[in-house]
């Protein structure tokens, strides 16, 4: 039957190389064999978390499908052998929100609620265990929703395809980024770059990413991707250098993916002009203090935003097949299973490393790599 090396996540920041045994393969199933797995920003407090037990971690996940029983071949439309990328979503299929195509929505993915399931949360004692990409083998659960990963796309880039994938969401498809609009992208992490890549190939006449001094490297990637301006907010004013870039109009969209506190929503309300659209991508707590005469006064839209859209993974993996973005700068670090431990604390910003995104490829080594610290 064989087994599966994988990094599990034993208790709050505490990782453990396991042996987990290879399930066997209902008709209805699947086994990928995990090529590359990214480290997402929401994998940090998951991994604090006391609460779902062990479990192994990672859900942006590609790989190749090992085996796949025949109602499982015919129901996803993949066979063994193909090349896939993974949706973290396990989607029930026949809910209202499931049923309007909008299934990151489905109760079922809500790993919130007892009884959910999905991948990279999902404690090793329920099934094979091997729920999670931070491992050399992933059980492929019936309502598993993939896409397939076009030729020439590495490993660590593929494995870009949910972040990338949120920005096209946010920006575009939640956003209507486009042709004549201006959009302010607050926050130059994984995601919040994306939103920016995302905005300028959609057509936005002026995309503009606030950061910090210290995230000069990755404002510098932002200018790369396509931002037309970038501001350091603790060195410039940001509200004064967008009035000034807009001729006094502000921003039609302004995204909020930055880890500051609730009350960079304020701020986030003074860039907006009238009829315009604030997305909040990041969890803010308690908000104190928030001007809701100003929202009001703007006629503005709030809209709170969660993962993706089967339509907006496929429009980052057809960015990736392109060739026209350089992605490579993105992709910062690429490590094994060793590692995991040490990546999961660089996204959770524990670490000095100038990261942006992590892949980990469980093929690579089971050994720790001393240059990565």
């Amino acid at each position: 039957m064989g087994e599966a090396l994988a990094a599990v996540a034993v208790r709050p920041r505490e990782t453990e190389l396991q042996t987990i045994a290879l399930p066997d393969i209902a008709p209805d199933a699947g086994l990928l064999r995990v090529e590359a797995t990214g480290v997402c920003g929401s994998d940090w407090p998951m991994y604090n978390s006391e609460r779902g037990g062990a479990r192994v971690l990672g859900h942006e996940m590609v790989g190749v499908i090992e085996k796949a029983g025949a109602l499982a071949a015919d129901r996803w439309g993949f066979k063994e052998g193909d090349r896939v990328a993974l949706e973290e979503y396990l989607p029930c299929g026949h809910c209202e929100y499931c049923r309007s195509g909008e299934f990151r929505s489905c109760m079922s993915t809500d790993s919130r609620i007892p009884g959910a399931i999905r991948y990279g949360s999902t404690s090793v004692a329920l099934g094979s265990g091997l729920w999670g990409g931070f491992a050399r083998y992933l059980h492929l659960h019936p309502r598993t929703v993939m896409h397939r990963v076009p030729d020439g796309v590495p490993g660590h880039i593929a494995a870009m395809a949910i972040p990338l994938g949120n920005g096209f969401q946010w920006a575009y498809l939640d956003g209507a980024a486009g042709p004549g609009k201006t959009v302010v992208v607050q926050g130059p992490g994984q995601t919040g770059l994306a939103c920016a890549l995302a905005a300028k190939a959609a057509g936005a006449d002026l995309v503009i990413m606030a950061g910090l001094k210290r995230d000069a490297r990755r404002l510098e990637v932002a200018r790369k991707l396509g931002a037309d301006l970038t501001v350091a907010v603790d060195e410039l004013d940001l509200v004064d250098e967008v009035s000034k870039a807009t001729g006094g109009q502000m921003a039609d969209l302004v995204i909020e993916a930055s880890s500051a506190g609730p009350e960079i929503l304020n701020t986030s309300i003074k860039l907006l002009r009238k009829r315009s659209m604030l997305i909040l991508a990041t969890r803010k707590g308690a908000i104190p203090n928030l001007d809701l005469d100003q929202l009001l006064g703007m006629q503005a839209t709030v809209k709170g935003v969660r993962g993706h859209s089967f339509h907006s993974v496929e429009l980052a993996l057809r960015a990736m097949a392109s060739g026209r973005y350089p992605l490579e700068l993105l992709s910062t670090h690429v490590v094994g299973l060793g590692d995991v431990d040490t990546a999961l604390r660089a996204v959770g910003g524990q670490t000095k490393m100038d990261i942006i995104h992590i892949t980990v490829e469980p093929w690579k080594s089971e050994q720790r790599d001393p240059t990565f610290a």
